[in-house]
């Protein structure tokens, strides 16, 4: 099961990095902003339309969590606004390498400290190996 999960979470980064181009492009055709708001819009719409008809939880219990559990949906449009502006001047590799280095920074920090009520796994030597070698990806991938 595990295998299958790792092949889920490929395929997601596949469709992340499919997504960069594409929000890119759109965001030249008819601005930064709205090419942002119009991805999210159809994101938006298209989970509403899934969870009506797949989901089974209780979309009201998002009134009683703590707020700051909310603020995901504000994370994902800031990410989504960077990947419309920053792709086109980047080109959609250089944005997406630069992109992981920061999700991979700032869980290993979420992880090193155990915060979020995330399990807490120590920052050792190979994950800041991995990090090191994030960032020299960055440069290579930004090396002309």
């Amino acid at each position: 099961m595990k295998w299958v999960m790792m092949v889920l979470a490929v395929l997601g980064g596949m469709a992340v990095g499919t997504q960069a181009g594409i929000n890119g492009i759109l965001g030249k055709k008819i601005g930064t902003l709205e090419g942002a708001l119009v991805s999210f819009a159809i994101g938006t719409l298209s989970l509403s339309i899934v969870a009506i008809f797949l989901g089974k939880g209780n979309i009201l219990g998002a009134f009683s969590v703590p707020k700051w559990q909310l603020t995901g949906g504000l994370l994902g449009a800031f990410y989504v606004f960077v990947m419309v502006l920053v792709v086109p001047q980047l080109g959609a590799a250089s944005t997406i390498i630069a992109i992981i280095a920061g999700q991979l920074l700032a869980t290993s920090i979420i992880d090193h400290f155990g915060l979020i009520g995330a399990k807490q796994i120590p920052m050792d030597w190979q994950r800041a190996a991995g990090l090191v070698l994030m960032a020299a990806a960055i440069i290579l991938f930004n090396k002309r």
